[in-house]
């Protein structure tokens, strides 16, 4: 940091006194700050502002060393710097900011454990730190309760941190992925329990936390940005259990980072005989991967859609697929920069593969099952083979199409063991068969309900339809009264196999069962399951707005980087998250009977601090998808969602692998995803669409 040394102390406003910080230690707390005296080469120095105590810190005015000692000193009111000259040596001191830059002859860096401040209109700065700097010595007499202040002698050896970065020298160039890792003076700091990394900015100091961990002693590995570059700050600090600073040290680096892309998962001349898990290697961060592959016979090339640059890519290439050829993996930065590896070349050599799928080896068939063939390579017919065990008697099944899957619910008449198989032919129209799954079919006539499901909740015009494995001359359903057995037809027909309608009326609200009853061919009735269900007429809440959605950014936001300077989670993917869950803060879950707002953010089910409200959530029954009901946790105020919310992601087993990146949005919003977070594939990326598109990292922005 190079400094102009014509200040002056006429330069600092009228309305702002400049004061010093004495940072005496931890060996006398509480001592009031009229007790101490200030002694600087051998003149007790009467202060104004007297001295004051914080944090059990001496602070005292700066004028004393500049007027003593000759400093220089100037005030930066945009910045809020101050800048202490004395000879060839200069400090500068940040408000609320524990980074500190010193230059004599060249620029070093440090770290203060208290922050220069501003008291009652005053700054307060750290008087060791610019004693170091200015070369002046400082001694502490704790039976009369002085300070010395001493510019003959040179400050005292060994007082710099306790901790530094063992893995980095200053001025190193940074080039790629670096594996940062502390390395202790002496003994660790009483307390200590949480390490950070940060890179800063040398002009503002600020930056981003890079790797943060528990384990003091780890290595923890870095992917800087590929457009970070020049000249910045690397620090290390660590911090108790409470998040209270405690030691910590800063260097300079240079930002050179050359991005490098390589395949993983494969070898230069590898056959591939079967799914290839492709991985990449990269020294840098990537938003994203792709794989491009392609045929060196055809010259055609397939480029697979964005995928996680940390997890593994399964590529499955296909019986028609053999030949040779190359892959390369592209990754995009978060500028859209791509960068690509050196291609692998692979040749493919996969086994003509065939298999009945659809139903397991053992299953008793009491319900419909849909036979299909997988297989890996194309084919023009499919024919589904069915042998009693018994007989000896086959059946074929021929799908209408001639290559899809054929339903199959076998009836009484088909009781029996059964080995089912598939023969399919290909393009060249040679026949292949797959093996044998072994089944068993009872002898007893099934009739199933398809269009209602258990606990469903229904609130209009009914759809009733039914499937069953024996002839049927009519059917009906009936709607029965679980607690009395009375019971009533709501629909029915000639017709087995049609769709019935029923609009339930004010008289049938209540819990009812729903069974369909058919008569069979061969005499005799067969019923289903008796389906529970619920009838509600009355008003359905929907998810209704928090706020406006013009105020919400700004309340999340305030959320977030409160939960982060508390746990360390990316305050830009927090909230990302509660954009995209609840569309800006506009469907936020309600009680569909009775409106109750649940101030859940981020659709948890379960009871929550208010309870809960009864929302929707989908269940599957006899091959049909319906809404049931399901409880939401409720909570007061969003602020308990929001907590709640983090610590699922705290102390959930299953996101532990978040927890390790969770400091950065772009590797959070991918392991969220490989922790099974959500479903949708796409869900990392739009993460980070939104917190591109609305410049959300810069909640992460920090200071020491």
């Amino acid at each position: 940091m190079q400094v102009n040394q014509n200040f002056c102390l006429s330069k600092i406003g009228a309305g702002l006194m400049l004061a010093l910080v004495f940072m005496i230690g931890a060996d006398f707390p509480g001592i009031a700050a009229d007790d101490i005296k200030l002694v600087i080469d051998g003149k007790t120095i009467k202060s104004s502002p007297p001295p004051v105590i914080k944090n059990d810190r001496t602070l005292v005015p700066v004028r004393l060393v500049s007027e003593s000692l000759g400093a220089k000193v100037e005030w930066r009111e945009a910045e809020k710097n101050v800048v202490i000259i004395r000879g060839n040596r200069s400090v500068l001191l940040r408000i609320d900011n524990r980074l500190v830059d010193y230059y004599e002859g060249s620029a070093s860096f440090g770290l203060s454990d208290v922050p220069p401040q501003i008291i009652q209109d005053r700054t307060f700065v750290p008087l060791r730190l610019v004693s170091n700097a200015l070369g002046v010595a400082i001694k502490w007499d704790g039976t009369s309760r002085t300070v010395y202040v001493d510019s003959v002698l040179p400050p005292e050896a060994g007082q710099p941190f306790a901790v530094g970065i063992a893995s980095v020298q200053p001025g190193q160039a940074i080039t790629g992925a670096m594996q940062l890792q502390a390395v202790f003076s002496g003994a660790v700091p009483a307390g200590a329990a949480e390490i950070r990394f940060f890179l800063l900015d040398p002009e503002t100091g600020k930056g981003a936390v890079i790797a943060r961990g528990n384990d003091l002693a780890a290595a923890y590995r870095w992917l800087p940005e590929a457009s970070q570059c020049g000249r910045q700050v690397l620090a290390v600090s660590l911090y108790d259990q409470e998040g209270r600073f405690l030691a910590g040290s800063a260097i300079p680096v240079e930002m050179a980072v050359a991005p490098q892309v390589s395949l993983a998962g494969i070898a230069n001349g590898q056959e591939i005989t079967d799914a290839a898990a492709l991985r990449v290697n990269l020294n840098f961060l990537a938003e994203y991967v792709k794989y491009e592959i392609t045929n060196l016979k055809t010259g055609k090339a397939t480029v697979t859609a964005e995928a996680d640059p940390e997890g593994a890519y399964q590529w499955t290439p296909q019986f028609t697929d053999n030949g040779n050829y190359t892959i390369r993996t592209i990754a995009s930065d978060g500028l859209g920069q791509a960068y690509a590896s050196q291609p692998v070349a692979v040749s493919v050599n996969v086994a003509r593969k065939q298999e009945l799928r659809g139903v397991a080896a053992g299953t008793v068939v009491e319900k419909p099952v849909t036979l299909w063939v997988w297989r890996n390579y194309p084919v023009s017919m499919t024919e589904y083979v069915l042998k009693n065990t018994r007989t000896g008697k086959v059946e074929t099944l021929v799908p209408a199409d001639g290559y899809s899957g054929c339903s199959w619910f076998p009836g009484p008449e088909q009781a029996g063991t059964w080995e089912l198989s598939a023969r399919v032919k290909d393009t060249a129209g040679n026949v292949h068969v797959t093996g044998t799954v072994t089944v068993e079919v009872k002898d007893t006539p099934r009739l199933l309900l398809q269009t209602v499901g258990p606990n469903q909740v229904l609130t209009g015009a009914v759809k009733l339809k039914s499937v069953a494995n024996a002839a049927l001359n009519s059917i009906e359903y009936v709607l029965v009264n679980p607690k009395t057995g009375a019971k009533k037809v709501i629909a029915r027909g000639s017709d087995p196999a049609a769709e019935y309608s029923w609009t339930p009326g004010k008289n049938d609200a209540g819990n009812w069962n729903i069974q369909a009853v058919g008569t069979m061919a061969s005499g005799g009735k067969v019923s289903s399951e008796a389906v529970p269900v619920r009838v509600y007429l009355g008003k359905i809440y929907e998810a209704k707005p928090l706020m406006e959605k013009s105020k919400f950014l700004d309340f999340v936001s305030g959320l977030a980087v409160k939960s982060r300077e508390k746990t360390g989670m990316s305050a830009a993917l927090q909230v990302a998250q509660a954009i995209l869950e609840t569309g800006w803060g506009q469907s936020t879950p309600v009680d569909k009977y009775t409106g109750k707002l649940s101030y859940n953010l981020f659709g948890i089910k379960g009871q929550g601090p208010a309870g809960s409200v009864i929302s929707n959530t989908w269940e599957e029954y006899n091959g049909n998808t319906y809404r049931v009901d399901a409880e939401f946790r409720a909570y007061y105020k969003p602020e308990d969602s929001w907590d709640d919310h983090k610590k699922l992601l705290l102390n959930s087993s299953r996101y532990g692998p978040f927890r390790a990146v969770m400091n950065d949005s772009t590797l959070g919003a991918w392991a969220l995803k490989r922790c099974g977070y959500a479903t949708d594939s796409r869900y990392p990326l739009k993460l980070i669409d939104i917190i591109k598109r609305y410049n959300l990292n810069k909640l992460d922005e920090v200071v020491i």
